[in-house]
């Protein structure tokens, strides 16, 4: 079966495009008719003039993001609440949809529902878009009559986890602009400025200082040599990213990645909140301990801390308690492990974990809020140190020069 694009117009009268596989063209104008969309053009997918926009489908690029999923949350939690038929509503978000690649996506959606299955697996055939975490819960909210709840929890928690990721994006802005310009300065000043001096300090000889040397062999080598750095560079971003795709390649980085100095214990912080908030979802949700484990297990993002929350998994399956599971694990903090006592005793632990992802969720922000601070010393020791290199390594023979009288008469 081919791919192809088509566009036209639904029963409403509203545009709508979209890509699916069928046989031929002609059977797919019969497919959207019957589904009371009116075909304006159907093309194959991949034409001269798609070949750069389906690679970069196919590199991820368009992919949704977070906020797509917010959004479509949002929207699903009015229709199923508004009792609208699951059908209509869909096709009316994926009319309105912006994105291509998510609209595509609720389009064969749409295809698995009108062919029988549930809502829960139909999303699932599209991992890329929504984690086994959100199936999950649309697959409760859907048995158990609570839709509606399932998407607004979802829109809820995504919403959290957007505003942690602005948070800190804005936190790092600053740093990263001083990063960039701090390299920026010493490609101008390698590639372009020493070379000017090279005249000025040929005059001297051998006698040149050894932080001088150094700079001009630098300058020499990325001027000569420039395309074997750039080879080497790229190679480097290649072979790290099939590192972290491997399984345990990937487990090591996020084990240093929480491991590392300032950024490192917010990235803990908020690893526990997102565990935290999904466990008291999934539990709110009525899923299994167990299950909810497991599934929480796989949404971390982080495969360090995934593998504690499966060490959770199998204390329970032991048959012990989830607190004496939970301070073996060594996860949460000393007040953290309290609430969570409390809640096992008094079987509120969905209110308890709230209230734990709440406390980590407030701590996040406090060292956001306090990061650029923590950043600028270190900031100031790689500007300083840059200034230390260009002093020692431009001026100093300049110095000599003068001292002995030479170059500047």
């Amino acid at each position: 079966m081919a791919t192809f694009r088509y566009a036209g117009r639904s029963a409403r009268g509203e545009a709508v495009r979209g890509a699916l596989e069928a046989e031929t063209a002609e059977a797919l104008a019969d497919h959207l008719l019957a589904r009371g969309i009116t075909p304006t053009e159907i093309k194959p997918a991949v034409g001269s003039n798609d070949v750069v926009k389906d690679l970069w489908e196919r590199l991820g690029g368009g992919r949704p993001g977070i906020k797509d999923l917010i959004l479509f949350s949002r929207q699903m939690h009015a229709i199923t609440k508004a009792g609208l038929p699951l059908l209509r509503g869909m096709r009316s978000i994926a009319a309105s949809t912006p994105n291509p690649f998510f609209r595509a996506a609720l389009e064969l959606v749409i295809e698995n529902l009108q062919s029988g299955r549930d809502l829960a697996s139909s999303l699932g055939r599209h991992p890329e878009i929504f984690s086994k975490f959100y199936v999950s819960i649309v697959r409760v909210g859907e048995s158990s009559g609570t839709l509606d709840t399932a998407f607004w929890r979802m829109y809820e928690y995504l919403g959290l986890e957007k505003r942690i990721r602005d948070k800190l994006t804005a936190a790092l802005r600053y740093p990263t602009i001083v990063v960039a310009a701090i390299i920026v300065a010493m490609g101008v000043i390698t590639l372009w400025v020493l070379p000017k001096f090279a005249p000025i300090f040929a005059a001297l000889g051998g006698h040149l200082p050894w932080p001088t040397q150094v700079l001009l062999s630098v300058s020499g080598f990325v001027a000569g040599y420039w395309y074997v750095i750039v080879a080497v560079v790229v190679a480097a971003i290649v072979g790290f990213n099939l590192y972290v795709r491997d399984e345990r390649g990937r487990y090591r980085w996020d084990k240093i990645k929480l491991r590392t100095p300032v950024v490192g214990i917010i990235a803990v912080k908020a690893t526990m909140a997102r565990i935290c908030r999904s466990f008291a979802l999934t539990l709110e949700a009525g899923v299994p301990m167990v299950q909810a484990l497991t599934m929480i297990a796989r949404a971390t993002g982080n495969e360090y801390m995934g593998e504690g929350v499966l060490s959770l998994r199998d204390g329970i399956e032991r048959g012990e308690s989830l607190s004496r599971t939970a301070q073996l694990s060594g996860l949460f903090t000393p007040l953290a492990m309290q609430m969570i006592t409390i809640g096992e005793e008094t079987g509120s632990l969905s209110d308890m974990f709230t209230e734990v992802a709440d406390f980590y969720e407030r701590e996040v922000d406090y060292d956001l809020d306090h990061l650029s601070a923590a950043l600028e010393p270190l900031l100031i020791v790689a500007v300083g140190a840059m200034v230390l290199i260009l002093a020692l390594g431009v001026f100093l023979p300049l110095w000599d020069l003068a001292a002995t009288g030479g170059g500047f008469g």
